[in-house]
């Protein structure tokens, strides 16, 4: 027989450290993104505060996990430093939620390395159910709206662009931005690591090779206007931007670039989008996030008849049942759907009701 293997007694900063290190590993191999990799590095540094990092990790039980839970949801949010993100004192359940599970992904490496006897997040409390309220500016946009916001990031007018400043003629690639976000869906962090190779440009259409979570990958065709627009970035803006930094060997392979000639960032791709709002039209007008835009897709698509694997395909769900998540109802559709139900058209004033059959007799196509 196989012996088991032996375990090894490590404190929690020296675990934490080894753990750490493999994440660095899978973002490198691409299984993991850079923020995933931020994320899990800033949680998992705060549970070794929380648990105490000269403790041994096999010592840690189920309510060390509850309580480091508690002082978690309790402590201060330090991502943001706008007051006005600030919901209340201490964090709210869907952050620790998040946060449990950094800790419950650390103590399943911990258990498989044989750092902990077993896993004590078996026996801590379940996560609690989310209840905050729907956050607007992560819902869909209606047809209408998405094609406001569309219309928003038009590119300037021949003659207006030589009266603009550098960093501000960009409207060709917000207006770019937008189009592969609104039809296409991609994930912001998906957007902004494509590459130029990423995109197959043939005669017979374009299509773009998206890397996604855990490395996966999906291959979705791009319209002919949306391939049109790919062309003139990439034909026009694309080489004056990143002439600004030759030497940049990932702003040459980068296909969205800053003014500046660097690869885009997410944030950038939020502010964008925020500056794409401001200039819609009141009634249409809303905060809304990369991640609205990719609800957008699902339900646009879902609504004009789409079947919801094909949309699941299109955003790189494994199952169908998170596209589900991302279809949010639109004004309007819900009273679109009673108006056409098969049966609304029987409902209104028509001709009389048949006379009853005289006694005795039976209605023709009535069982006997």
């Amino acid at each position: 027989m196989v012996a088991p293997p032996r375990l090894e007694l490590l404190s929690v900063a020296q675990a934490a450290d080894r753990y750490l290190a493999s994440v660095r590993v899978e973002t490198v191999r691409g299984v993991l993104s850079p923020a995933t990799e931020r994320s899990y590095a800033r949680d998992v540094t705060e549970l070794v505060g929380l648990l105490g990092a000269d403790r041994v990790l096999d010592d840690v039980t189920g309510d060390d996990v509850d309580d480091a839970l508690v002082r978690y949801q309790a402590g201060v949010d330090g991502r943001y430093n706008d007051p006005r993100r600030k919901r209340g004192p201490g964090r709210s359940t869907a952050t620790v939620n998040r946060f449990r599970q950094s800790a419950t992904r650390f103590f399943g490496h911990a258990a498989r390395q044989c750092w902990v006897q077993a896993d004590p997040m078996q026996w801590a409390a379940p996560p609690a159910k989310v209840r905050d309220r729907l956050r607007t500016e992560r819902t869909a946009l209606s047809a209408s709206a998405a094609q406001s916001l569309l219309s928003s990031v038009e590119p300037p007018p021949h003659g207006a662009a030589a009266r603009t400043r550098a960093d501000h003629a960009l409207g060709l690639r917000d207006r770019l931005v937008v189009a592969l976000l609104v039809v296409l869906g991609p994930r912001v962090s998906e957007l902004v690591r494509a590459d130029v190779t990423d995109l197959v440009r043939e005669p017979e259409g374009t299509v773009w090779r998206i890397v996604g979570k855990g490395g996966t990958s999906r291959t979705v065709a791009l319209s002919p206007p949306l391939a049109a627009l790919l062309e003139e970035y990439l034909a026009t803006l694309r080489p004056r931007l990143a002439a600004r930094r030759p030497d940049d060997d990932d702003a040459r392979r980068a296909l969205l670039l800053s003014w500046r000639g660097r690869r885009l960032e997410a944030q950038a791709v939020r502010d964008l989008l925020n500056r794409a709002v401001a200039r819609m039209p009141e009634p249409y007008r809303r905060p809304a996030t990369p991640h609205a835009l990719r609800h957008t897709t699902a339900t646009l698509l879902v609504a004009d008849g789409w079947d919801v694997k094909v949309v699941a395909e299109l955003l790189g769900h494994r199952s169908i049942a998170t596209t589900g998540v991302y279809l949010d109802r639109i004004d309007g559709e819900l009273a679109a759907a009673i108006r056409t139900h098969p049966l609304a058209a029987s409902l209104g004033p028509t001709s009389p009701p048949p006379e009853a059959p005289p006694p005795g007799t039976t209605p023709p196509g009535s069982l006997r």
